[in-house]
């Protein structure tokens, strides 16, 4: 079951499949399809043996961990063309956090045995391979960095700028997923997250339900870079 021209182009963005090449992409996905998810539907739960890794086609994803308390601590959210859970699945091991749709999805699971296979006959792709999780760790590195340099108002601004390819003028963005999520994300309590949303009002941001609509973009991406 081959996959669509328009899925297999995002399968081929991620940079995981960017490195290994697009016949041996085709030969891990030749025999699958994205799998439909609901909103909140388990993909997997910390623990679970881990068999294989992931390709976000449509939606997003959310990995996560509930502490002793039961509190849920997102760990990552992931959209089309990104990857995860490949290293639980290099290690042979389980799963080390759970896994569900944060958004209605489609999601493609590539086999941990195959792409082992893959490996051994051609070692070079482990390194390809290394070197496309080493870019992704750098991202995630100077992602944290990021966190913790900016305020509240700040990272709210930089996320909401992140979900527009408008530099100028005004604009309007539908939210991705709830706001209790996107909180989570940015390493803020629901609560926080609330006031800090409040106080960019000053920069001609307005909530209406679902959607944000922004004044002037380029004001607000100069906030969230610090320079206002």
């Amino acid at each position: 079951m081959a996959l669509s021209t328009r899925d297999w182009d995002i399968v081929m963005r991620a940079p995981l499949f960017k490195a290994m090449g697009p016949a041996i992409a085709r030969a891990m996905t030749s025999d699958r399809a994205p799998k439909a998810y609901a909103r909140g539907e388990q993909l997997f739960e910390q623990g679970d043996p881990a068999d294989g890794f992931f390709c976000m086609i449509e939606g997003w994803a959310k990995l996560y961990r509930l502490r002793e308390d039961g509190e849920e601590v997102v760990v990552s959210i992931f959209s089309a063309a990104e990857t995860f859970a490949e290293v639980a699945m290099f290690l042979g091991g389980r799963y080390p956090e759970s896994c569900e749709a944060a958004s209605p999805a489609r999601i493609l699971k590539i086999d941990a045995a195959k792409l082992r296979r893959a490996v051994l006959d051609q070692p070079q792709l482990a390194f390809d391979m290394l070197a496309a999780a080493s870019l992704r760790l750098r991202q995630l590195v100077d992602e944290i960095e990021q966190l913790k340099a900016r305020s509240a108002p700040q990272r709210i601004a930089g996320f909401f700028v992140k979900q527009t390819e408008t530099t100028s003028g005004p604009a309007r963005i539908a939210l991705p997923y709830e706001k209790a999520l996107i909180a989570s994300r940015l390493g803020m309590k629901p609560e926080s997250f609330s006031r800090a949303l409040g106080k960019l009002g000053e920069l001609g941001v307005v909530v209406d339900r679902e959607s944000v609509i922004i004044g002037d973009i380029a004001k607000l991406a100069a906030f969230a870079d610090g320079q206002v």
